[in-house]
């Protein structure tokens, strides 16, 4: 079976068992909220972020009221997140750009995203697949571990872009940004990183991470 057969069939049953393909992020619908929470949940859970976003756009409901925020009032609100001085300078910072000069209307295009202050191709892509539809690749921990063990590339390797690459050139594009929201989930839920619980893995049968570890057995 080659790389192109084995990840999409991947695919097609990680769509079967959840379709649902969504952000865990609570945004809302609202751009600069999803920008906000994405930059928050760097070395931090998602559940976490949500509770603090709450609390943030409570205070500062619009991407101008972040803007005009004294610093030290974001970094009071986003401490239980971890990183919070450089996570409160990136949001206002980020708020400022989004307002300024892009009228408070997200951008699409990769290369004025990597322009925001902490945005890096991970949180780009997520940008461009949940508020535009466009094809991404969100690679992020869980992704690039799960790809590894399939076996796209040596599974000790952890290179964003070596996944961003292979993904995009395996997968439909349409495909490429649920594709990842759904190996979030099967990452929490059986591909973790200790401990993988490979023998209830539903995509088991096509990962060689599987397969070499029932070979040795």
């Amino acid at each position: 079976m080659t790389e192109r057969q084995r990840i999409c069939a991947c695919a097609e049953i990680l769509e079967t068992i959840y379709p649902e393909a969504e952000c865990s992020l609570d945004w809302g619908g609202e751009p600069f909220r999803l920008m906000v929470l994405v930059r928050l949940s760097a070395q931090c859970t998602d559940a976490r972020v949500n509770i603090v976003g709450r609390e943030l756009f409570s205070v500062f409901p619009t991407a101008e009221s972040l803007a005009e925020a004294p610093v030290e009032e974001i970094e009071k609100i986003v401490r239980p997140c971890g990183l919070h001085r450089t996570k409160a300078r990136d949001i206002k910072d980020e708020m400022i750009l989004l307002t300024g000069k892009y009228h408070g209307i997200m951008p699409s295009d990769m290369d004025e995203l990597l322009s925001f202050p902490g945005v890096g191709r991970k949180i780009a892509n997520l940008l461009r697949g949940d508020i535009f539809g466009l094809p991404a690749v969100v690679a992020d921990t869980h992704c690039i571990r799960i790809c590894g063990r399939i076996g796209l590339y040596p599974d000790s390797l952890s290179d964003p872009l070596l996944t961003e690459k292979k993904l995009s050139g395996l997968l439909p594009p349409e495909k490429t940004s649920d594709f990842c929201h759904r190996v979030v989930v099967l990452g929490r839920e059986y591909c973790k990183a200790r401990s993988p619980r490979c023998s209830d893995c539903p995509i088991a049968s096509y990962c060689l991470h599987h397969t070499k570890a029932g070979e040795l057995s």
